[in-house]
């Protein structure tokens, strides 16, 4: 029989995967095999809050990304996340993040959306942390010429740099179907103050005279050996596989750190699928 911890990390991994459809408690018991009679309390002991406040925020920061970064309708986006019509869409994100999705859209904030969502973080983390397994594979990795936005600032306004950064990428024609996306990956944003803290959005170009912007710069990923570790899921738990590189694993190996930043590429990324079917490669340079 699975044990508790188990049951409620395939409970919160079956929410995000179906955010789509109408969630039945019956199932979502059976699927973790929990009691019905106390699923509710039990949820909300572990998740430190109740299923149906687990499935507003993850709905509602799906819509928030969609917002954002892709060009869909409101109403379309309303009723991709559970909402019967524009009004009570509104009613519930204005709730939360303090605007309407249309004020969101046009200058999003998501200062307001931290605070109300950092104990799924936490609990994402948490879970990760205590069942992660991961493989460590060890390759070449080839020179990669780089159109860059910097982002310099507070994490949580990384956001803003993302959206203006996809501008520009769509712009130029580069879009993820011709053109890799990876991050430079420089600091620690919880042992980092706000103001310092660094990060690179990044897609991959065929010279550095495709960079032809302002606020655009051209860097290369040298060649070079890497570690990495495929992490499967949302970025709320990403740090516990780049821990794992830094510290438990570099620890035991042979290899030291050479001089360039950790970074990802993005495979899959959200909202174009859910959370827990994101896909992201995290690099380590070695030597």
């Amino acid at each position: 029989m699975m044990r508790y911890r188990e049951r409620f990390t395939q409970v919160l991994h079956y929410i995000g995967a179906n955010l789509d459809s109408e969630l039945d408690i019956d199932k979502l018991c059976q699927y973790a095999n929990l009691s019905k009679y106390h699923f509710h309390r039990q949820c909300s002991a572990f998740f430190g809050m109740s299923v149906i406040t687990l499935v507003r925020l993850l709905r509602l920061k799906r819509a928030a990304y969609q917002l954002t970064y892709r060009d869909k309708k409101v109403l379309d986006i309303a009723l991709e996340n559970g909402y019967d019509s524009h009004e009570a869409f509104t009613r519930a994100f204005k709730k939360l993040f303090g605007k309407s999705p249309s004020e969101f859209r046009r200058a999003p904030d998501w200062e307001v959306w931290h605070k109300n969502y950092e104990p799924i973080i936490m609990l994402r983390s948490q879970l990760m942390e205590s069942s992660a397994s991961y493989q460590v594979d060890i390759i070449e990795f080839p020179e990669i010429q780089l159109a860059v936005m910097e982002h310099r600032g507070a994490a949580h306004l990384l956001g803003t740099t993302i959206r203006q950064f996809i501008q520009w990428r769509k712009a130029q024609g580069l879009s993820p179907n011709n053109s890799r996306t990876f991050n430079l990956v420089y600091d620690d944003p919880a042992a980092t103050p706000p103001d310092q803290y660094r990060f690179d959005v990044c897609c991959t170009v065929k010279t550095s005279t495709d960079t032809n912007a302002e606020n655009i710069v051209s860097k290369v990923i040298p060649a070079g050996k890497c570690a990495v570790i495929r992490h499967i899921g949302s970025d709320d738990s990403i740090g516990t596989a780049v821990r794992y590189l830094y510290f438990q694993w570099l620890d035991s190996s042979d290899f030291t750190l050479r001089e360039f930043p950790m970074f990802f590429e993005r495979v899959k990324f959200f909202p174009e699928v859910s959370e827990s079917e994101m896909i992201t490669d995290i690099f380590l340079p070695i030597e």
